[in-house]
């Protein structure tokens, strides 16, 4: 990995808001983020409040000028929403209409059909991870638990040797792969570039999501051995449709995005010539924007209307996806301003100080602190979004791969042991029927074992890239 000098930062940094020292900036970011966690778990507070109040008590701790601060806040709130809204936009649709149209459900029965008791596991973790690529998490939770209640139920499977699996699929596209907002929050904020992260989060999410799902399942499912709760089998999202999206269309329209990106990140390692006429196109076509637009509108045909929806039905279902992520976007937004308002402090000369002092390195710092933050919030955008904050003048010098890195090592992070101050615990016991131990046991580790394999793949890949 490579260091980053302070004249290196200097040469890329605007002049501080303030004249504080680093003690006193010490003081300010964790007042800041501990009136951020007060807020949320004390008072209940949305996020997108607790990050604005958070970050203005930031600059004031600091002794920034209150007008510098509001004014930090607001341009970085402005320019994230700018860098991710219209994609976290784009991929909200894609998931609403791979839900509507019930092509997660043939992607699901399809796979299922051809696998046994011994490949179940696999399979479970196989559907959410290909599921979970356009969805948010709590959409894929929702979709998905029918699934794996109804499988444990009919097959007389282990709750947990079906469920971890699909979680840990989740779970890990959630945090590490793009574009998740956590993922893409991380990648604006530190500069990397998308398609290498996808590349690199692809490599690491593999032997991740193994380790986490199919083989730890075997050892949750000892420790916890429950019936599915027969209460929480909800209706499937199509059974009311007279006809589903053909397998190989849903599968083609899913990865679509996923493999324009690629082949633009391919392209460039390979060719690396800005002016090839071949780089030209994939530029264009690969980026985030066109990748999933392009993915949203053949959407519309491979999936709207495969499913035999009008045309007024497919604008109903683009409209209704939209409105959920209006808090999602809020809370990316302030998530940004709090970035730009820790930069603008000089927060980020100070973690550089004390990075180089402890000889701690900068991926590992950056786990760190995500770890840190994901454990008081009990969020992983949360994390992801102040983490990459924190270290985003490190990055300054780093390279493309090394970035790319940068932004996995905090989305590993953001994932680290989900407890009693996370939703997504609460969602998961209460769709399983566990008690608080029980989750603790068995969701909660799993968290952990995905930010634990996850950070050390990342440091492993960074020796070798």
């Amino acid at each position: 990995m490579t260091s980053l000098s302070v004249e290196t930062l200097a040469a890329g940094a605007t002049e501080p808001i303030t004249s504080a020292g680093n003690a006193q900036l010490g003081i300010a970011v964790l007042a800041g983020i501990a009136v951020i966690v007060l807020l949320i778990t004390k008072f209940k507070m949305h996020a997108f409040l607790a990050l604005t109040i958070g970050s203005l008590a930031l600059g004031a701790f600091a002794g920034a000028p209150l007008g510098k601060a509001i004014e930090a806040f607001s341009k970085g709130l402005g320019s994230t929403v700018a860098g991710v809204g219209v994609l976290i936009a784009l991929g909200a649709i894609l998931g609403k209409l791979l839900a509507d149209s019930g092509g997660g459900d043939r992607i699901v029965d399809t796979i299922l059909a051809r696998a046994n008791g011994r490949t179940m596991p696999w399979a479970m973790v196989l559907i959410a991870s290909v599921i979970g690529l356009p969805l948010f998490f709590e959409v894929g939770i929702v979709l998905l638990i029918p699934v794996v209640l109804m499988v444990a139920k009919r097959g007389n499977y282990s709750l947990m040797r079906i469920g971890i699996p699909a979680l840990a699929g989740l779970s890990v596209m959630h945090g590490l792969i793009p574009p998740h907002p956590g993922p893409l929050v991380a990648i604006d904020a530190l500069g990397a570039n998308l398609g290498v992260t996808l590349a690199l989060g692809v490599l690491v999410s593999i032997p991740t999501v193994i380790i986490a799902g199919p083989l730890f399942s075997r050892y949750a499912a000892r420790w916890v051995d429950i019936p599915a709760p027969e209460k929480m089998i909800p209706a499937r999202p199509s059974e009311d449709l007279d006809r589903r999206p053909g397998f190989g269309a849903t599968v083609f329209t899913v990865l679509l995005p996923v493999v324009l990106m690629l082949s633009n990140a391919l392209v460039e390692i390979v060719v690396d010539d800005p002016g090839n006429p071949v780089q030209k196109v994939t530029d264009v076509i690969g980026s985030p924007l066109i990748a999933l637009l392009a993915a949203v509108l053949v959407g519309l045909f491979t999936l709207g209307r495969a499913a035999g929806f009008t045309k007024e039905r497919i604008s109903t279902t683009v409209e209704t996806s939209l409105a959920p992520i209006a808090g999602v976007l809020l809370i990316v937004g302030a998530g940004g301003g709090f970035k730009q308002t820790l930069i603008d402090v000089g927060v980020g000369q100070m973690i550089l100080d004390f990075s180089e002092n402890w000889s701690i390195p900068t991926l590992l710092l950056a786990w760190l602190i995500a770890v840190a933050i994901r454990l008081a919030t009990g969020s992983a955008t949360v994390a992801t979004i102040s983490a990459a904050g924190l270290v985003a003048p490190l990055a300054a010098g780093m390279s493309t791969t090394e970035s790319a890195l940068l932004v996995l090592a905090i989305g590993a992070g953001s994932l680290f042991f989900s407890h009693v101050n996370d939703a997504g615990f609460w969602l998961v016991k209460e769709y399983f029927g566990m008690s608080v131990g029980q989750t603790i046991k068995t969701w909660s580790v799993m968290e952990t074992i995905i930010s634990v394999v996850g950070i050390v793949f990342v440091l492993l890949l960074s020796l070798v890239l």
